[in-house]
């Protein structure tokens, strides 16, 4: 299923994405070695065991992209240009290995782009949640979107 085009969004949209993901010990791992990330409350429970979390916190970047991964198939699937940023990401409540996480997108803006008559911007708030309904993560995303070709009606 492709994407929605600029002209299918409006302000106040709410989608509640199907696709849920449980977060594995071996995603934590890998994403943290792929990013050069050596921080110890990610990759040693033995240090983590130590802290206040008593476990290997889930590194954030990931929960973003996996956040922003999961509204990908019902809002710009081969129809973003390209994200703009991300701005006012939050993390209220940690991820843990074995979390499961399900995400909800709303519309905040939807408007033309001025340098770029055949495309719109349309910027969207990610909420994430886990598997108890605890927001564990969120952010404001602007994407560059596709306008609707001539010929798709």
């Amino acid at each position: 299923m492709p994407g929605l085009w600029f002209e299918d969004f409006s302000v106040g949209q709410v989608f509640a994405h199907p696709i849920t993901r449980t977060v594995t010990e071996m995603d934590n791992m890998l994403f943290s070695n792929m990013t050069l990330n050596p921080q110890p409350l990610h990759i040693d429970a033995h240090f983590a065991a130590q802290t206040e979390f008593g476990k290997p916190l889930v590194n954030s970047l990931f929960t973003l992209g996996l956040m922003i991964g999961i509204s990908v198939h019902d809002t710009t699937l081969r129809t973003t240009v390209a994200n703009l940023g991300m701005t006012d990401v939050n993390f209220p409540a940690p991820v843990f290995q074995g979390d499961s996480i399900r995400v909800e997108t709303t519309v905040e803006a939807v408007r033309p782009s001025a340098s770029r008559p055949q495309a719109g911007l349309v910027t969207f708030r990610h909420r994430a949640f886990n598997q108890d309904g605890k927001e564990v993560a969120n952010c404001s995303r602007v994407a560059l979107m596709h306008r609707r070709p001539a010929a798709a009606g």
